[in-house]
């Protein structure tokens, strides 16, 4: 009777230690799309490395232009070419993985003119990404699970309309999730309003081409701080540490896998908000295998 009861303790005990293990557990989420040479988006998410990807990007939109998908040497959208990722994309979901459109990104052009711009873009993208209704759906009949805001510029105005307006829709069935990719210098300086709203379900803070909150020379001072005040002033349900997966992908910023696992990670996974780690991009992780790395780390 003894020996049952320790064995059902032990067992019980594993089962909290596994239960805490997947408490903590973060994810992976890669931007995908930029280079014609990272792969196929199911291939992508065959690696089983990635718990989110982002299709970059959307970077023509709103102030009355007609928006446009830019999906660098992958397909043409001007051919209607791009719908055949309908079918990876599914293939994704089928594996758990959430896919986002990513909207903006560093090649300029788009703003947003208004508070009704803000919601026609809404509306533009529930209906050719989303659960509407299209005859032009640039990526075919999937649907996506969201969409991300990769917003470098333009201005700083009316993104908390288009969030608020496009979170509304998830009462038509469907959650529509919510992404962001902001710089780490707090606040950020196009969608800190937008931001504050509360509906980002996941921020991926970029932790790098800013030295002033990023990681250098085995010093994380700049970069736990930051993460503090991200953590603790933004209403998001999970933060991500967003890093270049190699030197090239980025000016500055790179953390090579051993001091993310030994350093970085330890001091930031204790935040309840830790979510894992945002990596650009596909193409770049292909040269390092930086997600295979640190994946069981994460």
């Amino acid at each position: 009777m003894e020996l049952q009861s320790n064995r059902s303790l032990a067992l019980f005990s594993v089962v909290i230690l596994v239960l805490a293990a997947s408490c903590d557990a973060g994810g992976i989420a890669i931007y995908w799309g930029q280079n014609g040479g990272e792969g196929t988006l199911a291939e992508t998410c065959a690696t089983k490395n990635y718990d989110f990807v982002n299709i970059a990007f959307l970077p023509t939109f709103g102030n009355g232009q007609q928006p446009m998908i830019d999906l660098s040497g992958h397909c043409n959208p001007n051919v209607g070419e791009c719908t055949k990722l309908s079918t990876d994309i599914k293939s994704c979901q089928a594996k758990g993985i959430k896919v986002m459109l990513s909207i903006g990104g560093g090649a300029r052009s788009y703003y947003l003119a208004s508070a009704d711009d803000a919601r026609e873009v809404a509306t533009y993208l529930w209906n050719n990404f989303l659960g509407g209704q299209s005859t032009t759906r640039p990526l075919g009949d999937a649907v996506l699970d969201g969409i991300d805001f990769d917003i470098e510029g333009g201005t700083n105005l009316y993104w908390d309309v288009l969030a608020k307006s496009l979170s509304a829709y998830s009462s038509m069935g469907k959650k529509v999730y919510l992404t962001a990719a902001p710089q780490c210098p707090f606040p950020d300086a196009w969608i800190g309003n937008a931001l504050k709203t509360g509906l980002f379900d996941y921020v991926w803070v970029q932790f790098y081409n800013n030295p002033p909150c990023q990681y250098s020379s085995s010093d994380i001072s700049n970069l736990e701080a930051a993460w503090k005040q991200w953590t603790a002033d933004i209403p998001a349900k999970k933060i991500f540490l967003g890093l270049p997966a190699a030197p090239a992908a980025a000016g500055s910023g790179f953390i090579p896998a051993d001091d993310l696992t030994s350093q970085v990670l330890p001091s930031i996974k204790n935040s309840s908000k830790y979510g894992g780690v945002m990596l650009w991009s596909k193409y770049y992780d292909d040269q390092t295998n930086y997600s295979s790395s640190i994946k069981s780390d994460v």
